[in-house]
């Protein structure tokens, strides 16, 4: 569960033990880029490491001496801690190093949980997640069952919601105190951002859909969740949908998604019985917005009006996987999206779908939006080469 998939190479093997002695192993970071690497993941597990655990390992820059924020996170779910996340920055196309030292937990850079998600029991039952830069959420089975008994409040989708910040720190709990215990609500921008993101029955942002023959098929709402991880550098979490698609194909469908500091783009990793392709969607909102495709490149755009601003949004895949592109239009609401259809290996896919909102100040024009896109594919491309010493 990556930002960008970070290549291993382990030419000796790595010894820590927890011993009086401080001992140290260096961590090299190569980017083979013309371009500055930072907020790009790099996990090293405990497996890697020959380590039980991780909960005393420290990474500190050999040439200034400085700490680095990490984090640990349990990735099997069995209570130890076995994967320790760092994000190095990288000169353009040169090496870096790094101590990886046992340290006292004092000794830890300290850093805010910018990278947050949670189920959220007071507005039905969503799933809400965010990082510095952007935030989302999708719908739980409460609200499918409201919405499937006419009640006020339900929602039926299985589309990615997008909520538009445009400050640094964490909102989601903010801004559902705001909607459920006062007088104003995030559909209203005081500053910090708003909820003015229709989804209805579209893909949102990243939401997925079955086609055969002419007829894109969706699933419901979520059926469980799980979260892995929050912290300074990424948050994770597990979905469960039942099963869905047409009468003559059935897909069981269950997800991680997770998103890093400094990404505009959630990454899903979908694991599906009974597809061997799948269409990741944008929704096309009023149909005034411009599609845009670079397939060599593996990603697909939709940069549109969007209230008094201007809103991309786009789906990323490895150019192995994204098989074709197409444009849906339909009649009938809120069902018109553009969509990626994206080639399954062994009943899994992964791919990236975010977006960047222009009164956020990160991309001006589409032509921004779109050379970081180019950016982003060229990384996941080209991930950054670590050697363990």
């Amino acid at each position: 569960m990556t930002f960008v998939k970070t290549r291993i190479y382990l030419f000796t093997t790595l010894l820590l033990c927890a011993c009086t002695e401080e001992r140290t192993k260096t961590i090299t970071i190569n980017n083979t880029l013309e371009v500055e690497r930072s907020f790009e993941t790099v996990e090293l597990t405990s497996a890697l490491l020959q380590l039980g655990h991780l909960d005393n390992v420290g990474i500190r820059d050999m040439e200034n001496g400085e700490w680095q924020v990490t984090q640990l996170i349990d990735d099997n779910g069995d209570g130890t801690n076995d994967l320790l996340l760092f994000q190095p920055r990288v000169p353009a196309a040169s090496k870096k190093k790094y101590e990886l030292v046992l340290v006292s937990g004092e000794e830890r850079q300290e850093a805010p949980e910018s990278c947050y998600s949670r189920f959220v029991p007071e507005r039905t039952d969503d799933y809400a997640w965010e990082n510095d830069k952007v935030a989302f959420r999708v719908y739980g089975p409460a609200a499918q069952k409201m919405a499937e008994a006419g009640q006020l409040g339900g929602t039926l989708s299985s589309g990615v919601d997008a909520w538009l910040k445009k400050v640094a720190y964490p909102i989601i709990d903010r801004w559902y105190q705001k909607e459920t215990e006062t007088d104003g609500t995030y559909h209203e921008d005081t500053g910090e951002g708003l909820d003015n993101f229709h989804v209805g029955v579209s893909r949102g942002v990243g939401g997925i859909a079955l086609k055969q023959d002419s007829t894109y098929y969706f699933s419901k709402n979520y059926t469980q969740w799980r979260t892995l991880s929050t912290g300074p550098i990424r948050t994770s979490f597990y979905l469960e949908y039942a099963p869905w698609g047409s009468e003559e194909k059935q897909i069981g469908e269950s997800r991680v998604i997770s998103l890093d500091l400094g990404s505009n783009f959630s990454r899903f990793e979908l694991n599906l019985k009974g597809a061997e392709e799948i269409a990741a969607g944008l929704t096309l909102h009023e149909k005034d917005g411009e599609m845009s495709v670079n397939k060599d490149k593996g990603w697909l755009s939709y940069w549109q009006p969007h209230g008094d601003s201007e809103l991309g949004m786009a789906i990323i895949a490895p150019p192995k996987s994204f098989l074709g592109y197409e444009r849906f239009d339909s009649e009938e609401k809120d069902k018109s999206n553009a969509y990626a259809h994206l080639k399954l290996a062994d009943g899994r896919v992964v791919y990236f779908a975010g977006f960047g909102w222009k009164e956020s100040g990160q991309f001006r024009t589409k032509q921004e939006w779109e050379d970081h896109l180019d950016l982003f594919a060229e990384k996941i491309g080209h991930p950054l080469e670590v050697t363990l010493q």
